[in-house]
C-alpha cells in the first residue's frame, strides 16, 4: 500500500524531528519543510508547537502558516495540531499576563490549569468519546503531556446536519480538553510522538483518514 504524504510544518517552533519520526513509524511518507506550497498540497499537514502561546502564534503568522491552515481547511484537507499547535487554534491565549489572539478556528481561551503542581508533565489517561476515530482501540491507554495551559471549556455550537465535534477530556487539577476531532481539523494537547506505541497508533488512526 502507498504511504500518504504528510508535511510536518517547520516554522521554528516544535518537536519537528520527533513528530516526523513518529509519523514515519505510523506509516506516512513524511516531509519536514516550511515550504507553504508543499504544506498546502500534502495529503496531511501536522502543526507542532512548544513554548509560549504568543511566541508560537507569532512564528506561525510570520511564516504565513495561518494562511496555509485556512486554505487547507477551506478545501476540507486534514490538519493535525499538537500541543501549542493545538492551543493556537482557539480564539485567544492568556499566559503570564499576555493576552494573544489565536487563529480562531474554535471559540475559547487557553488558560492556566487549575492545579497545584505545574507543569502537568507525564503520563495521563483521557476520556475519549466512543465514536472517536483518533482513539479507536486506545480508550484504556495513557498519553504524555507537558503543559501548564489548556482550553478548559468547549463552546462551539454546531448546527445539524453538520456533525458534532468529538472532544476528548483529561484531568489535572480540573478538567481540560485533551483532543478535538472536528471535520478535517484535529488536535491533541498531549504529544503523540512522546507517547510510545499508543501515540504511534493514534497517528496511524489519523493517517488512515487521509
Amino acid at each position: 500500500m502507498s504511504r500518504p504524504d504528510v508535511v510536518v510544518y517547520d516554522y521554528g517552533s516544535g518537536n519537528v524531528h520527533s513528530a516526523a519520526k513518529a509519523l514515519e513509524a505510523a506509516g506516512a511518507a513524511v516531509e519536514l519543510t516550511g515550504d507553504r506550497a508543499r504544506a498546502r498540497e500534502a495529503a496531511g499537514l501536522v502543526v507542532p508547537g512548544v513554548g509560549a502561546f504568543s511566541a508560537v502564534i507569532d512564528a506561525l503568522r510570520a511564516s504565513r502558516g495561518d494562511e496555509v491552515i485556512d486554505r487547507r481547511l477551506a478545501g476540507g484537507r486534514p490538519v493535525l495540531g499538537i500541543c501549542v499547535g493545538m492551543q493556537v487554534l482557539f480564539d485567544r491565549g492568556v499566559e503570564r499576563g499576555s493576552d494573544s489572539e489565536g487563529l480562531g478556528e474554535w471559540p475559547g481561551r487557553i488558560e492556566r490549569l487549575d492545579a497545584d503542581v505545574l507543569p502537568h508533565m507525564g503520563w495521563n489517561t483521557v476520556d475519549a468519546p466512543e465514536e472517536s476515530v483518533l482513539f479507536d482501540g486506545l480508550h484504556d491507554e495513557r498519553f504524555y503531556f507537558v503543559h501548564s495551559y489548556a482550553a478548559k471549556d468547549w463552546t462551539l455550537d454546531v448546527v445539524p446536519p453538520f456533525p458534532q465535534p468529538r472532544v476528548t477530556w483529561a484531568q489535572h487539577g480540573g478538567r481540560f480538553i485533551a483532543a478535538v476531532e472536528n471535520g478535517p481539523l484535529s488536535a491533541t494537547q498531549f504529544h503523540p510522538e512522546k507517547s510510545g506505541q499508543a501515540g504511534i497508533q493514534l497517528l496511524r488512526n489519523w493517517i488512515g483518514t487521509l
